[in-house]
């Protein structure tokens, strides 16, 4: 008597009986050449019921022959991330392709080592309640939730990945598209009034960096200020060009380009700040006569009584500390630029010369997220203007 499983054949699926008694269901079915490798690819697959393997047989060939079938791969999602990465961060800043490690590190720590094909909703369903809960692992309490932005941010990057992924036939669908990102309500930005700008300003006045604190309300971004040489700086005419921005990526600082082609771009300086340039100026040939050869001189604006290149971390921590010595709300370095571009907005000045000023691509977006109306003298003006619109049986 044969040892063999007994078999038979109909529809292309194999029927075998195994000596336990147990029926399965096997069929082997060609899907192509391999785009990867180039070899022709047979597959086995083996089911309970001829009814399954039926359906299944019928599945492989339609979406084999429509270029759809997704052949297996033993990728994880580490590996196929470092792929992406690659081709997704080629063109981008420093700074962004930063901004992309970032936010796929909790996705590299909780699911790195799971196969591509196998990730599931779930599985991203959890990423998620992770990072809400216990994410943290700096700016912060480690271990604490993350806000909703940092997650979204994650989110965003693993969709966008797993898009890519399933363009190139390697995941049957984008699991992460299926996940509905936790809702972010960006908080109120802070800014001086005009009053509490002058204060600052007054204290600012008996700086060394008297002029950088006036350029740091001048609509300009601390990376822009701190990139500044005197070279982009015209006192002749009155006149600074924004060229690049020194920066901090990784605890490194690096200088790039503006980040749009709107950031370059060349201001006007008022006489308030065209002076404080010129003090700055003198006093720096000062200081580089007092320390001679210990002082350098690769030109750039905001530096130390030797020459060196302030860090943009100190730069931050100084604003802070000024304002502080001014008696002024404590606000941010970047709310300096919110604040200029909200003054200049309410004296009257156009937005689109408000976003040209601030090198943004688009007015509409300075108008959303960097004109503010948060002073009591901002609503006394509607105010006012209704005052003069409603008064019955006055004159203008």
């Amino acid at each position: 008597m044969s040892d063999q499983p007994k078999q038979e054949k109909r529809d292309g699926i194999t029927r075998i009986e195994l000596k336990d008694g147990r029926v399965r269901h096997r069929f082997v079915i060609d899907v192509g050449r391999d785009p990867m490798t180039g070899k022709r690819t047979q597959l086995t697959r083996t089911f309970d019921s001829w009814k399954e393997a039926r359906a299944e047989r019928a599945r492989m060939i339609s979406e084999t022959a429509t270029g759809n079938f997704v052949r297996p791969r033993k990728l994880t999602v580490d590996q196929y991330l470092d792929q992406w990465f690659e081709g997704a961060t080629r063109n981008v800043r420093p700074s962004t392709k930063r901004s992309y490690r970032d936010a796929l590190a909790p996705v590299r720590e909780r699911l790195g080592a799971r196969k591509l094909q196998d990730l599931t909703k779930a599985d991203v369903e959890a990423l998620v309640t992770w990072m809400e809960t216990s994410g943290r692992k700096r700016g912060g309490k480690a271990g604490t939730g993350l806000g909703p932005r940092s997650i979204r941010l994650t989110l965003g990057r693993l969709t966008a990945a797993l898009k890519m992924a399933q363009a190139e036939g390697l995941v049957v669908r984008n699991v992460a598209a299926l996940v509905d990102p936790p809702r972010y309500v960006p908080g109120d930005r802070k800014t001086w009034s005009a009053e509490e700008v002058q204060r600052f300003l007054a204290e600012a006045a008996r700086d060394r960096l008297h002029a950088a604190w006036r350029l740091s309300l001048y609509g300009l971004r601390r990376g822009e200020v701190l990139g500044l040489r005197w070279d982009d700086i015209d006192l002749d005419a009155g006149t600074l060009s924004v060229r690049r921005a020194r920066v901090l990526v990784e605890g490194r600082v690096l200088e790039q380009e503006p980040k749009t082609r709107n950031g370059v771009r060349t201001l006007p300086l008022d006489d308030e700040l065209l002076g404080a340039l010129r003090t700055l100026r003198a006093s720096q040939a000062r200081e580089r006569l007092a320390a001679g050869e210990a002082y350098e001189t690769d030109g750039h604006v905001v530096v130390d009584e030797l020459g060196a290149p302030v860090h943009p971390e100190w730069y931050s921590d100084e604003f802070g500390r000024v304002a502080k010595r001014a008696g002024v709300p404590r606000i941010v370095l970047h709310e300096g630029r919110h604040t200029a571009l909200s003054l200049m907005e309410k004296a009257g000045v156009p937005v689109s010369i408000v976003s040209r000023w601030a090198g943004h691509y688009d007015a509409a977006f300075t108008l959303r997220q960097y004109v503010h109306a948060d002073h009591a003298e901002d609503l006394a003006a509607g105010r006012d203007v209704f005052g003069k619109l409603y008064k019955i049986g006055g004159g203008a």
